[in-house]
């Protein structure tokens, strides 16, 4: 198995991370643990190596001293722990943070997920809107044969929706 930091050599330090039920795995070769301080809690940053080498740096262009007004957490413990402490540190650290999550995720922007059970719902609605848009543009444009098609059309999807109108 490979060091997870310089992935050149070969891993003979396994450190595991249990935070809740998320549960990290970071494998070292022996001269990245020494230069992580893996063997030194009081020195050891597990976020530096889950976010690969020098990313957790990136944060830093705040300054070491800046502390979150909500909850007092700071650059340190961000580094410690790899997490924040609550809604406001990401205001707090907004500097040098969009690197950081380019470099974890694959943009800077949560879009969630939506349960399957609420897709259908949600794409008929969206499909709804685009029709009504329609149908006002083709009132407006004195096409009644096109807005009358786009009526009936809409009347069907809000059936779909359980939204019965007349």
């Amino acid at each position: 198995m490979l060091c997870n930091a310089c992935k050149q050599n070969e891993a003979t330090v396994h450190l595991t991370q249990i935070a809740g039920d998320d549960m990290k795995k970071v494998d070292l070769c022996e001269a990245c643990s020494k230069e992580k301080h893996a063997t030194d809690p009081e020195n050891f940053a597990f976020a530096d190596v889950l976010l690969g080498l020098g990313a957790a740096q990136e944060v830093e262009q705040v300054g070491p001293e800046s502390r979150c007004p909500a909850c007092g957490y700071s650059q340190p413990d961000f580094k410690k722990t790899g997490r924040f402490g609550c809604p406001e540190c990401y205001t707090t650290f907004a500097e040098g943070l969009e690197a950081l999550l380019k470099s974890m995720h694959k943009g800077t922007r949560h879009n969630g997920k939506l349960p399957v059970a609420l897709q259908p719902p949600r794409d008929a609605s969206t499909k709804l809107k685009q029709l009504q848009k329609r149908l006002d543009k083709a009132v407006l444009d004195e096409d009644y044969e096109t807005a009358a098609a786009l009526r009936d059309e809409i009347r069907q999807v809000r059936g779909q929706l359980g939204d019965v109108a007349a």
